[in-house]
């Protein structure tokens, strides 16, 4: 959920409107989004979030229409393998279930409960979300929804005490594992079979820019536009200030090391190293070469990026931390603008970030 998505739910859980959200709940072949992504539909005809856009998406949401008249959620299949996909030119050819759940007007527990999840999401803890999307017998339970905080804060009713229970287990489960997927709680002692999506916090990317140059000006604007969460860094007053960062968390004024000392740095964490300078690229590898961020990349050509690497290997820098580091940065799109190079650089983050197979521009050190 993007910051929009959140407001927007935010507004209708504490408003008298009504709404459809909508869930992508499974999918089979080739989809354009995956479970756990999510749309509003009002009675209106306006949409805000999206399942994928298409035809696919057109067809779910005047299904969300439909149900709004009736108050009633329901799941419902998009086929994206038959005729009219085809027609259509659709590049998917997949098949996507949705929850349908309906938001009532006025005040109601679902909305409370929305609007607790929302403030548990903003206060940092780590929410699991767990929603019915398949009770045996029992349509009454579909969307019903429950969370647990990391600290065991539970909120919710799925109808049954044992199946609060099975789920509050399931739900430590799904915390360490990360991932949006579907379990299904086998009946036990009166409660039916279920099938719930099971959706943890989501982790946002913490973008750290090394350098305030002209490179991080794109870089940061456009990583607001993906929701990351930007922190640039440099030593010079007049690179590091927020009036040249407007949309930066924090723009740090310190020396590289200084700050990377203090500065956290997790598997969330994607470090862009573009310093003004062969000195303060080797300074900040250093500091970062062996911490755990998910992506550490530095820009350079190839002749400088070999000689670099070949200086840390010689100070002592294990071989299996030199192999991460993704220089020169960028996938290989012959970009020369620095509005083209950002462009590379996020490209290639988000490869890194959801496993594609794009050609980088990474110096194989095999």
């Amino acid at each position: 959920m993007d910051a929009k998505f959140k407001t927007a739910l935010r507004e209708v859980c504490s408003g008298d409107s009504a709404a459809a959200l909508v869930t992508i709940t499974d999918v089979k072949g080739s989809t354009p989004r995956k479970p756990g992504a999510k749309m509003l539909v009002f009675p209106d005809g306006r949409v805000i979030g999206t399942i994928g856009g298409g035809c696919g998406e057109a067809e779910v949401r005047r299904e969300a229409l439909n149900v709004l008249s009736s108050l009633t959620p329901v799941k419902y299949i998009v086929n994206m393998t038959n005729d009219m996909a085809e027609e259509e030119g659709m590049v998917c050819g997949g098949i996507m279930q949705v929850l349908i759940d309906i938001l009532t007007p006025g005040t109601n527990a679902e909305k409370k409960l929305l609007a607790a999840y929302l403030d548990s999401l903003e206060a940092g803890e780590e929410p699991v979300l767990a929603t019915i999307t398949n009770c045996s017998g029992e349509t009454g339970r579909l969307g019903r929804k429950y969370f647990v905080t990391a600290n065991g804060r539970q909120q919710g009713d799925l109808g049954h005490d044992k199946l609060n229970e099975a789920v509050s287990q399931r739900i430590e489960q799904v915390r360490l594992e990360g991932k949006t997927r579907t379990i299904t709680v086998p009946s036990e002692n009166g409660q039916p079979e279920c099938t719930l999506l099971f959706e943890p916090a989501p982790a946002p990317i913490e973008l750290l820019i090394l350098g305030g140059g002209h490179i991080a000006l794109p870089l940061a604007s456009m990583a607001n536009i993906l929701g990351y969460q930007v922190t640039v860094v440099d030593d010079r007053p007049d690179f590091a200030n927020s009036a040249r960062f407007p949309g930066a968390s924090q723009v740090i004024c310190k020396d590289f090391v200084g700050a990377l000392q203090e500065l956290q740095i997790s598997n969330r964490t994607f470090v862009v190293i573009v310093t003004r300078g062969h000195r303060h690229d080797k300074l900040c590898l250093q500091e970062v070469a062996s911490r755990p961020a998910s992506y550490v990349g530095m820009i350079g050509s190839r002749r400088r990026v070999k000689a670099l690497l070949s200086e840390l290997r010689e100070e002592g820098i294990p071989q299996e931390s030199l192999e991460r580091i993704h220089s020169p940065i960028g996938l290989d799109i012959e970009a020369e603008t620095p509005e083209e190079i950002a462009v590379g650089i996020l490209a290639e983050i988000i490869n890194v970030y959801r496993g594609g197979r794009a050609k980088s521009l990474k110096i194989s050190q095999s």
